[in-house]
């Protein structure tokens, strides 16, 4: 079954002469628990792409169904609920909230929705993301590598059924940019979830399950990696 529909998905910004338009009917699906690469260069339309099925942004048409729900189709409220449960965000800058220690930042989506941590599964993340001895440490005491694995940790405290990873490599050296992969992987085999990650690292990419481009706005499927 397939978790991701996305159909003749356009953004055109601006009008007349000086319009640009960063998609151009871009059509996919993803099955459920794929780890799928999209690359493509600076300016080609991948992130644009992944804030359309993140509901970040809005197509100027075309669809985006996550497990049979036509996101643009609920109004504001119900979309805001719907991406807080549903679709884990990994940022390259990280985005943890300095004031907070490592657990209370994984854990933080789950208070903002008025629910209880569940702890047995905060321990499960802290173990597989190697942060238990990291807990109650602040953002600043930790590096770039432990930062991530937190922002992880914050994509996965949901159970969400989407990850979007926006370059979650992008402020890393090789070696911690391969274990941050690995844990992604790990997510997607362990807890069955489906991640879209953008990615200029075409050996990052090689890793993935399928590998689409973004070029000028226009997707190729390349189906397992090419070069």
């Amino acid at each position: 079954m397939n978790l991701l529909e996305v159909t003749n998905i356009c953004k055109t910004y601006g009008t007349g002469e000086t319009a640009v338009k960063a998609l151009k009917n871009v059509s996919f699906s993803v099955p459920k628990g794929e780890f799928i690469a999209v690359v493509g260069e600076s300016g080609s339309g991948k992130s644009t792409l992944l804030n359309m099925i993140g509901a970040l942004d809005t197509p100027t048409t075309g669809k985006v169904l996550i497990d049979g729900n036509d996101i643009f189709n609920m109004n504001d409220e119900k979309l805001t609920i719907f991406r807080r449960r549903n679709i884990g965000f990994v940022f390259q800058a990280f985005n943890l909230i300095p004031e907070l220690n490592v657990e209370q930042n994984i854990t933080f989506p789950v208070l903002l929705d008025y629910k209880k941590p569940d702890q047995a599964y905060v321990e499960e993340i802290l173990t597989v993301l190697s942060l238990k001895d990291r807990r109650n440490h602040l953002p600043r005491q930790l590096s770039g590598g432990q930062q991530q694995r937190v922002a992880i940790g914050r994509a996965l405290i949901t159970r969400p059924m989407l990850i979007l990873a926006d370059e979650p490599t992008g402020n890393l050296d090789s070696q911690n940019s391969n274990e941050v992969i690995s844990l992604l992987k790990i997510a997607s085999k362990r807890y069955q979830q489906t991640i879209i990650m953008i990615t200029h690292n075409r050996s990052l990419a090689s890793t993935a399950d399928r590998v689409l481009q973004v070029s000028d706005g226009v997707l190729t499927d390349f189906g397992g990696y090419a070069e």
